[in-house]
């Protein structure tokens, strides 16, 4: 077993999170979700966290769009 207490934490960067005002089917896909945010917003924006809830409100979907490269 690998003493995995030496590698630094894998994080995912969050500036700002969204919520949706209306449900959404939690049957549906990233894409689905994706268009969703497309269409409010015109583009996902990096690093941001877009939060979707089911019709009761018991159930949650994230989808965060992190770039695959960042210049330094």
């Amino acid at each position: 077993m690998r003493d995995l207490s030496s590698r630094p934490a894998a994080m995912i960067r969050i500036d700002s999170i969204w919520l949706a005002t209306e449900p959404m089917d939690m049957r549906a896909g990233t894409e689905t979700a994706l268009a969703r945010v497309i269409a409010v917003f015109g583009a996902a924006k990096p690093h941001c966290a877009y939060l979707f809830a089911n019709r009761r409100a018991t159930r949650m979907k994230v989808l965060v769009h992190v770039r695959a490269y960042e210049r330094a």
